[in-house]
């Protein structure tokens, strides 16, 4: 089926009181230095997507009250890697604190959580079951 209205997810932006923080985490994550346009404002630009980190004071350009700082419990930012269990040893030496060491999960990814600084959970996955591989197959470089 052909989606005559295709939109692009392209962007997750964070709202932060803690920038700086979360862009030294998130750079570490990803080994990407962020893109800062403004003070107030950074980008991780990855293959697949960005993920944007803004400051509390973007609030009322949106609308004021719109967007809370580390205020998730719903959403896990899911970062793929080539080696799951070398990237878990990557960020432990570095330091990191993990909600949950390496696991596969029912469809066929191994992943390991982790918190963010402002307490969002973060998942970090590669597919290893057939199944999962197949699915990830063309659909994301690493």
């Amino acid at each position: 089926m052909t989606n005559s209205h295709a939109t692009a997810f392209v962007s997750t932006r964070i709202i932060t009181d803690n920038l700086d923080a979360m862009v030294e985490f998130y750079e570490q994550l990803t080994g990407t230095t962020a893109v800062r346009p403004a003070p107030v404002f950074a980008e991780i630009l990855t293959p697949t997507a960005t993920l944007a980190i803004g400051s509390t004071a973007t609030v009322p350009l949106f609308a004021l009250g719109s967007a809370e700082a580390a205020a998730n419990r719903s959403a896990i930012f899911e970062f793929l890697v080539n080696d799951v269990d070398a990237e878990y040893a990557r960020l432990a030496a570095l330091g990191a604190e993990f909600v949950a060491e390496p696991a596969l999960m029912p469809w066929g990814n191994r992943v390991f959580f982790l918190r963010d600084p402002d307490q969002n959970l973060v998942g970090v996955f590669s597919p290893v079951s057939a199944e999962a591989i197949d699915r990830f197959s063309g659909r994301y470089s690493r």
